[in-house]
């Protein structure tokens, strides 16, 4: 292969950038060319696309988001639409795609690859943290930090005050960030979505924790279905224990900011083992991490499978940490 082309799809996440830099540098170590294909899969049935050389992807690695953008194409799902864009990949002399995304981009990129011939190769770009065959997703670790900070501070205010504070992190269908964010931010409680009926037990958490005296409660609480959801249990719980409180929703500001190194690491190897795979004849994987290590593992076995469960372990952690 002579050109490759890449495109950031779904949900951005810090790190994509990193990701787009070491897949944009092995290619041109290695004598080929890259297409940046613009807004994601929209882009791709656009045939609208840069080209990015070593200095195009300069100074990116600590930016959040993506340079190229990222969105999400109701007309790809159309098959006759992605055979023609397909068509016109190969008419601009681009052999083969790298896709950043989650499990919705895979699946894409498997169609362009089993109905189309399409090369491919993923990486898993999602703070959500629920991909199959990964235990990292780029951006996972900085949204937790991102998430972890903001507790850090809002503790300040719920130790002067006495209130307790409901802090609404994404996920919607995953727990990941709030489980982790809770543990690590020392929370006394947390509600996600794997786990149902919650609420009981955190009240009479709670009203153990006040009785003894003590001032600070924070409470994570994943988005679920519907954001803004922390207020329906801020307004259950603290009508419970008669007992003030606020909610803070962090919303995107979890999506942005400056990448962890943990991100940028990760990334960077991911960005540069699917270029090397995709030159080195190989398609339909995806750059998972497993055990401290990147790996190639088959996109059919990814989307094949439910959006894995995060560590349920660490729900009764943070339970049994929340004093």
């Amino acid at each position: 292969m002579k050109r490759l082309g890449i495109l950031t799809s779904g949900g951005d996440g810090p790190g994509m950038n990193a990701a787009l830099r070491a897949a944009v540098r092995t290619v041109t170590s290695r004598g080929a060319t890259m297409a940046g294909y613009i807004d994601g899969f929209a882009g791709f049935v656009e045939a609208n696309f840069v080209e990015l050389d070593d200095r195009a992807v300069g100074n990116i690695i600590q930016r959040g988001g993506t340079i190229i953008g990222t969105s999400r194409s109701q007309a790809f799902l159309d098959p006759q639409v992605r055979e023609r864009a397909a068509t016109q990949m190969r008419s601009d002399g681009i052999d083969g795609l790298i896709i950043v995304g989650g499990d919705g981009s895979f699946r894409g990129a498997l169609a362009l690859q089993d109905e189309c011939g399409v090369p491919v190769a993923g990486i898993p770009g999602t703070i959500d943290n629920d991909v199959w065959g990964s235990d990292e997703t780029i951006g996972f670790d900085t949204a937790v930090n991102t998430a972890l900070l903001a507790i850090d501070q809002i503790r300040d205010t719920s130790v002067s005050t006495g209130m307790m504070f409901f802090v609404e992190v994404m996920g919607r269908t995953s727990g990941a960030i709030a489980l982790h964010t809770a543990v690590a931010g020392g929370a006394a409680g947390v509600l996600v979505p794997e786990a149902t009926d919650q609420t009981g037990r955190l009240v009479e958490q709670l009203r153990a924790s006040i009785s003894r005296g003590k001032r600070s409660h924070i409470i994570v609480v994943a988005e679920g279905d519907e954001a803004g959801g922390a207020f329906s249990v801020g307004a259950a719980v603290g009508k419970a224990l008669n007992h003030p409180y606020r909610v803070v929703v962090l919303g995107h500001i979890q999506r942005g900011g400056r990448p962890t190194m943990r991100d940028r690491l990760v990334a960077s190897e991911a960005g540069a083992m699917a270029a090397g795979a995709l030159l080195e004849g190989r398609t339909g994987v995806m750059i998972g991490r497993q055990g401290g290590r990147s790996v190639e593992v088959p996109l059919s076995e990814v989307v094949s499978h439910q959006h894995p469960q995060p560590n349920l372990a660490l729900l009764q952690l943070a339970q049994q940490l929340s004093g």
